[in-house]
């Protein structure tokens, strides 16, 4: 259970003064449900007030804080807004600019003649200076709670950063004073406040950097602890050594020799698979690297020592895909494969659930299909999880309840994953990287192009099917919607089919299975030229035949997104063009990042670049959301900290009596403040 000293900071955030169920709405939209959400809802910059004796030119576009009298009010018809004209105490004139129509109201908190404290954003409109809304309209008397600096608040309609920093007082006020966590000769280096002092400085002065990179730290701290937490426990459970005789690895016909990173990853991965101790290992490699080679090699090792082998897809076109590949990688092995996803139904689903029973399936792929209560195994040794970064810890963890022993894991991602970020949300796991590409394989020609061109790149796109090429035209992500994503896709689907006829294909998000893999099944076979998709396509999709990718907007993805898509193509031994459609008008950040894509194919420098422009919360997506976002800590704080927590978590485990000390009783605390379950969970049954 969570220690009761945390409760007040866990209650639902209505136990806020002044907080009922109208405020309660656009909190929501902004994920804080709950006081700890409001307490951790950093300001991400502040307001300095100047203060000003009396008006000047000078300061336009400052925020003043001036005693003003009003002398006259002008209202317009309707809705319009409410003027105040006020004077400082030199005579000079100012407006004070209220919309909404409400006069009676400004003429109230600005009676004819007394003086009031007025803080606002001065500005010139024309020749005359006015603020629109003013932040603070006070007595005299009250004047002295105007603050010289304000935070500014990440906000959602119906909010204001004033309103939000009362609430977030309020948060502070009821979290308690906790014990040290921290080790103490770490602390004083670093000159960091403690805990509960660090969060009011923070919402008191955003600019305060030792109290923010002080609840930085904490948040990573709790990070690292828990992983480390599910990767004592993965090693102290009991597992089953699984030692092959390579009698089929000897069977296969490899088209070419393994990479030396291929080889290298093998070994490791058949190193771990011979001790009793689970595996617990992360495959990353680029696009067309050949992790599904490593993990066959993986399969095939759990087969030879008398198990099962399960392969783990985050969707179905994956899942039939992999299963394809592994059925001709293996042909002419005595192994036998199977697919099940959530479409299998009757007959065919209940042979599959008796081939798994019986032990006659050697190797299941699918998708969380192949995890469900009734799918049972005769003896499941090794689970393989591909697009790891779909899964959270937690998910890991029951991955490995199938088997008579916890199963080996082998994960792997296709998303070249920063070596901080690594260790970050997979600091529990073993790494081997796959950064050498397997002979034959051709960097992609990668041109950014002026949606201007549009017609010529649709030129291009007609030689290239005329030649006997295929193509995918990627189109853009309108807005967080499927709707208006398939919208997209549809018109350019019919575009190009005016121009095409049949040999245009459209696959999106919302078809169902079945239309979708005929779609798919159809441009394998050649039989359409283009398919036009949505970011469905982004991981999963090989036709060695197709060697152009179209993708529009491309400025409106992230460079992970982009490096993903571009690796839809280049899949052959002929050489690939990627084309990079970009809007007429174009930010830094889009310019760097198309810049790069032009420049480079090495996933794993894109990757860091993306950690840099775009930062850890969405590298790896909205979408992909299995792991927990660090709300405290930035990209930038995530590079210097990391380490320094990684170093502190072996500390308290190995000389500082781990958890059952005192620093380790506050570390408990820790992991329900910031809500790392997996060691949480962990907590609970140790």
């Amino acid at each position: 259970m969570r220690p009761e000293i945390l409760n007040p900071l866990f209650a639902e955030v209505t136990a806020l003064k002044g907080v009922g169920p109208a405020l309660a709405k656009p909190l929501d939209r902004l994920g804080l449900g709950r006081v700890v959400d409001v307490a951790f809802h950093l300001p991400t910059g502040w307001i300095d007030r100047i203060a000003r004796d009396e008006l000047d030119m000078v300061d336009a576009g400052r925020t003043i804080a001036i005693t003003l009298t009003a002398v006259s009010y002008r209202s317009s018809a309707g809705r319009g807004p409410t003027r105040a004209q006020a004077t400082d105490a030199k005579g000079n004139y100012v407006s004070l600019v209220y919309f909404g129509g409400n006069s009676g109201w400004v003429k109230k908190l600005l009676p004819l003649g007394e003086p009031r404290r007025v803080s606002g954003r001065l500005e010139m409109y024309g020749q005359e200076l006015q603020i629109v809304h003013p932040d603070y309209v006070l007595p005299l008397e009250e004047a002295g709670d105007t603050p010289e600096r304000e935070a500014i608040y990440p906000l959602s309609e119906g909010l204001t950063s004033k309103r939000m920093g009362q609430m977030a007082a309020q948060a502070v006020e009821r979290a308690p004073e906790l014990a040290e966590w921290i080790e103490p000769g770490l602390l004083a280096k670093h000159q960091w406040p403690a805990w509960r002092a660090a969060l009011a400085r923070i919402h008191a002065d955003p600019s305060d950097a030792k109290a923010r990179e002080r609840l930085a730290y904490d948040e990573l701290f709790a990070n690292q602890l828990a992983l480390t937490l599910v990767r004592a426990s993965s090693r102290a459970r009991k597992g089953r050594a699984l030692i092959g005789d390579g009698r089929l690895r000897a069977m296969l016909n490899l088209p070419y020799a393994p990479t030396g990173a291929q080889s290298r990853s093998i070994a490791e991965i058949e190193g771990d698979l011979r001790q009793s101790q689970p595996m617990l290992r992360l495959l990353q490699g680029d696009v067309g690297s050949g992790k599904t080679l490593v993990a066959a090699m993986a399969l095939l090792v759990a087969v030879e020592a008398g198990a099962q082998g399960a392969f783990l897809a985050p969707t179905e076109i994956l899942a039939r895909q992999h299963y394809e590949t592994l059925r001709g990688l293996l042909s002419g092995l005595p192994v036998n494969i199977a697919v099940l996803t959530g479409r299998d139904k009757g007959r065919v689903r209940e042979a599959t659930l008796m081939g798994l029973a019986d032990g006659s399936i050697d190797i299941l792929i699918g998708t969380h299909a192949i995890f469900q209560e009734a799918v049972g195994y005769k003896d499941l040794g090794l689970v393989v999880v591909d697009e790891q970064h779909r899964f959270g810890v937690a998910q890991r963890m029951l991955l490995t309840g199938k088997g008579q022993h916890p199963p080996h894991l082998l994960a792997m991602t296709a998303t070249p994953i920063p070596r901080t970020l690594t260790l970050a949300l997979y600091g529990e796991m073993d790494v081997s990287r796959l950064d050498e590409m397997p002979p034959g394989r051709q960097p992609i020609e990668t041109r950014v192009l002026s949606e201007d061109r549009l017609d010529d790149v649709v030129n291009a796109l007609g030689r290239h099917l005329s030649a006997g090429g295929q193509a995918y035209w990627v189109c853009p992500l309108v807005e967080e919607s499927e709707k208006t994503d398939l919208a997209a896709a549809e018109a350019r689907a019919e575009t190009l089919r005016a121009r095409f006829g049949d040999k245009v294909g459209l696959v999106h998000g919302r078809m169902k299975g079945p239309e979708k893999d005929a779609v798919m099944a159809a441009f394998s076979e050649g039989c359409t030229g283009v398919l036009v998709a949505t970011t469905v396509i982004e991981v999963g999709v090989d036709v060695p035949n197709a060697t152009l990718i179209v993708i529009e907007a491309a400025d409106r993805f992230g460079l992970a997104q982009l490096h993903q898509l571009r690796g839809r193509v280049g899949r052959g031994s002929g050489a690939s063009n990627c084309l990079l459609i970009r809007g007429s008008a174009l930010s830094e950040t889009s310019r760097a990042r198309l810049a790069l894509m032009r420049e480079t194919n090495d996933g794993f420098r894109i990757a860091e670049e993306d950690l840099r422009l775009r930062g850890a919360g969405e590298l790896l997506g909205t979408r992909q959301s299995g792991e927990a976002q660090f709300r405290l800590a930035t990209p930038e704080m995530l590079s210097e900290l990391l380490p320094i927590a990684h170093d502190d978590t072996r500390l308290l485990i190995d000389r500082d009596g781990g958890l059952s000390g005192p620093r380790g009783q506050a570390a408990r605390v820790a992991l329900y403040l910031f809500e790392r379950d997996a060691g949480v969970a962990l907590l609970r049954s140790g």
